[in-house]
């Protein structure tokens, strides 16, 4: 991997690291503990999981220690409904985890090591404070060790299918594989996103540009206490209808809707056309989310105009949080 006398310190001792070896890491070599920081990490999900069909059964990625105590952050979805968790070392060693949290608003999961992880944390930067085209080094420990320098292409909002918004989300380019969990590092050696996605349209919205998203860690700190404490955010989680649905030109189209969820159960279906949100007229995903979630808290009835072929029908979903129709690890 070339380097450059033009990269800052740190990027160009990481990026050297990498470059030198594959074989496992120690912390004596990476003396400031970046690349011994991030951890492999994999889960297991029982059968009856609601997201075992979709997301899978066995779920491997990464995760970033963050304090002394084998405090673990990585993105929720590997540990979603997780029966166990185990996170891998630079030498592959296993280390059972448990669940503390998670939390869909961000998207960020958090697990402990059961046993001493011996690696000196990272410290959590500043992702408000990155500016487009500025330098980065993403790591990840899927399997093996993973390392690529990226550039910040933009920061926007990201809507996801699955009833998902988040504000500030980062984009980077070029894109990295092992995405899930990676740790987005800035110059000074200091942790400001976890990898979330691969995406086509890094630089702008329908711009072809193959990148990450990440989730901005600037997101955690408001919600770290909880998590810690509660497992989630204290506060109602937003009112979950259980669609999941794509924009097409200037339209809302379920794709899917979630089995014994609340659009199923009043007869939402697959190619419906979300015309309206209680007399709200929608054309994308953030529309969509904004007005469902402006109703209320969980149990708020949403009213949805669909458009099914030539019909136009009214349809009352009443509303749940999502969390109470998971099948969650019940240690948080």
């Amino acid at each position: 991997m070339p380097t450059s006398p033009h990269r800052p310190p740190m990027l160009r001792r990481a990026l050297a690291v990498l470059a030198l070896t594959l074989a496992p890491w120690t912390v004596q070599a990476d003396p400031r503990g970046t690349v011994a920081a991030v951890v492999g990490l994999r889960s297991e999900i029982p059968a009856e999981a609601r997201t075992a069909e979709t997301l899978g059964r066995a779920r491997t990625g990464s995760g970033v220690v963050i304090d002394a105590a084998g405090l673990v952050v990585t993105i929720g979805y590997l540990i979603l409904e997780a029966s166990s968790v185990d996170l891998y070392d630079g030498s592959g060693k296993r280390i059972p985890a448990d669940v503390v949290g998670y939390d869909h608003d961000t998207g960020f999961g958090l697990v402990r090591a059961t046993l001493p992880l011996n690696v000196a944390p990272l410290p959590l930067g500043q992702s408000s404070e990155i500016a487009i085209g500025d330098p980065l080094l993403v790591l990840s420990r899927d399997g093996r060790l993973g390392g690529r320098e990226a550039r910040l292409a933009s920061r926007r909002e990201f809507a996801g299918y699955w009833e998902y918004l988040l504000p500030g989300a980062l984009f980077t380019t070029p894109p990295h594989p092992d995405f899930a969990g990676a740790a987005l590092i800035d110059p000074q050696g200091r942790l400001v996103g976890i990898g979330s996605l691969g995406v086509g349209d890094a630089t702008a919205p329908d711009v072809a540009s193959p990148g990450n998203m990440f989730v901005p860690i600037d997101a955690l700190r408001p919600i770290l206490g909880d998590l810690l404490t509660l497992g989630r955010r204290d506060a109602p989680g937003h009112p979950w209808v259980g669609v999941s649905a794509q924009e097409h030109a200037g339209h809302v189209i379920v794709r899917s809707v979630a089995g014994g969820g609340p659009a199923e159960r009043v007869g939402v279906r697959p190619g419906d056309v979300v015309l309206a949100v209680g007399g709200a007229q929608v054309t994308s995903l953030p529309e969509l989310y904004r007005a469902i979630w402006g109703l209320g808290d969980p149990g708020v009835k949403v009213p949805l105009r669909v458009m099914r072929e030539s019909r136009i029908l009214e349809l009352d979903v009443p509303s749940i949080d999502r969390l109470r129709w998971l099948r969650l690890n019940q240690t948080y």
